[in-house]
């Protein structure tokens, strides 16, 4: 049961509309390239949009009502709008929700050192990576400093065309005998992961041990005012340098870092500028941070912060309760949007054909993740899919089922389990990508759109 090809049924005007969400797509990426990044950048969009702050209206103790359009930003590192919607809350909201944190190398807090007249930071790498694919390429500096005083100071180096880029060494070929008879997973060792700063040392320095590290110092201070100990309190990430690229000969698909899962935020954050004025339920986009290493912590998703907002939502309409909230969270409706695995024929041995994703095919749907006997999935129920298969069909939006490889060969997990479990009815939706986890992963164009066409038709005709 093959489904067809996206972009067979595409006319000269869709195809200028696909082109345009990949124009944009590349900006948001490019834009965003940390969790903090991709949040300014959604709530840049919003307010572009015509949304209003949450917390201005929680403060203000304003009602909300019907066609109101708010965001929630939440500690720098998750956002979630809000579309007010005519039904009551308590009568559940069409929720689409992905993470925005991406595998990359984050700085240790307390990095620099000197070795042999070339200055490093030492590092740790952040989500599930293939270690060896991070060294002998170029990669950017982002993030955040907070100094003792409660400055922010943002970093953004290598992304200029004049800027410097820093990176991992790599062995030469000539000498990697011993190296080449490794695995994969032991070719680069996770202390191996330390980034090359700086290789000249600052000749009037007092530090005659370490002065490479001595300039390395001197040019954050002189460029950014910091001191090493700032770096105890700093957020700095390493990920690849450059910008998103058409891919292909025919431009049809996308080259870039952190498709997973920025692909499915920005179809997200697209598909809720497209609502109607009042839409019949109230619509949630809700992007989260930390689920590449189990959705942890205080922006993770199993923290409450989408609850609490719902519960302040209600106090803003007069339905403040708890027994309320339960029930608008319970009566929900959800596409936890995450990206599934796309069918590599070049390895093909890992995939299930006739269940597997495919580049081109419209977005995915994942009844169940997990890893081989569903361990850690959610497993969503026929009638749910039996109504999205049917708001799929009459929107003319092009979908495939799928799962994420052979049963015992591995697996993974989204968000979707968590919020499944106020009990809300849930299924992982997303764009299938090639090298996914990869510094630099690839999508389609196609697929792209029809995820935003997907979000936007699901939250406009879910629940009715």
């Amino acid at each position: 049961m093959e489904r067809p090809n996206a972009w067979k049924k595409y006319d000269e005007q869709t195809l200028l509309a696909v082109e345009e969400a990949a124009k944009n797509y590349k900006a948001y990426l490019d834009a965003g390239k940390t969790e903090r990044e991709c949040a300014a950048e959604a709530i840049r969009l919003a307010k572009e949009a015509g949304y209003t702050d949450l917390k201005e209206a929680i403060a203000a103790g304003r009602e909300v009502k019907p066609g109101d359009k708010l965001y929630y930003l939440h500690m720098g590192k998750a956002v979630m709008l809000f579309h007010m919607g005519k039904q009551p809350l308590e009568n559940g909201l069409n929720i689409i929700g992905a993470h925005i944190d991406s595998p990359r190398i984050d700085v240790k807090q307390n990095p620099f050192y000197e070795d042999n007249d070339i200055a490093y930071a030492d590092t740790h790498y952040y989500g599930g990576v293939k270690k060896y694919q991070w060294v002998a390429r170029a990669l950017a500096l982002h993030g955040v400093v907070a100094k003792k005083d409660g400055t922010l100071v943002n970093i953004v180096i290598g992304e200029d065309d004049d800027d410097p880029v820093v990176g991992i060494s790599d062995l030469l070929i000539h000498l990697s005998q011993e190296q080449m008879q490794k695995k994969a997973s032991e070719v680069i060792t996770g202390e191996g992961l330390d980034i090359m700063l700086a290789g000249r040392p600052l000749t009037d320095s007092d530090d005659e041990k370490e002065p490479v590290k001595a300039m390395l110092l001197k040019i954050l201070k002189e460029k950014y005012d910091l001191d090493e100990e700032d770096m105890l309190s700093a957020e700095i990430e390493a990920v690849p340098a450059g910008k998103a690229r058409d891919y292909g000969l025919d431009r049809s698909m996308i080259l870039g870092y952190g498709h997973d899962d920025r692909v499915c935020a920005y179809a997200e954050i697209t598909a809720m500028m497209k609502l109607p004025a009042v839409p019949e339920y109230t619509c949630c986009c809700l992007l989260a941070d930390k689920e590449e290493i189990g959705s942890v912590g205080a922006t993770g998703m199993r923290a409450h912060y989408f609850e609490n907002a719902v519960a302040e939502l209600l106090a803003l309409t007069g339905k403040e309760s708890d027994l309320i909230l339960r029930r608008a969270l319970a009566n929900s409706r959800m596409l936890s949007c995450d990206v599934s695995a796309g069918f590599d024929p070049l390895f093909a041995s890992a995939f299930e054909k006739k269940n597997a994703a495919f580049l081109g095919r419209g977005v995915c749907y994942n009844k169940f993740t997990g890893s081989r006997g569903k361990s850690g999935s959610n497993d969503a129920n026929a009638e749910y899919l039996g109504r999205l298969r049917k708001i799929m069909d009459d929107h003319n939006v092009s979908w495939q089922t799928a799962e994420l490889g052979k049963v015992d060969l591995g697996g993974g997990g989204t968000i979707a389990y968590i919020c499944a479990l106020y009990g809300m009815e849930v299924v992982d939706s997303g764009v299938a990508v090639l090298s996914m986890h990869a510094p630099e992963e690839i999508i389609s164009k196609a697929d792209l759109y029809e995820a935003i066409q997907a979000y936007a038709a699901f939250m406009v005709d879910m629940g009715k």
